[in-house]
């Protein structure tokens, strides 16, 4: 299975119109890209004269892919930042 490790970060704020703290931004970074190796099982395709065989996970729907196709997104480290607001008086 190819694993995708991921860190995110949340950016969150009040305002007058919702004093609860809320997420305004969320970014993902990819730190690391861990790859599963070559298809295991992959399928025929044709068309006309033409026959090719491609990886499943570009043709199957996640639950017939092969485990190297699989892919897996790890959250490596979930952060927040609160952005405080001062309201003039």
């Amino acid at each position: 299975m190819t694993i995708h490790v991921i860190a995110v970060h949340h950016t969150t704020h009040t305002c007058p119109a919702d004093p609860d703290p809320h997420v305004i931004d969320t970014r993902r970074t990819v730190l690391a890209i861990l790859d599963g190796g070559p298809c295991r099982t992959p399928v025929t395709i044709r068309c006309g004269n033409t026959t090719v065989q491609i990886p499943c996970g570009r043709h199957e729907p996640r639950q017939r892919q092969c485990g190297a196709c699989r892919i897996i997104v790890t959250e490596h480290t979930v952060t927040s930042t609160h952005l405080h607001t001062e309201v003039a008086a």
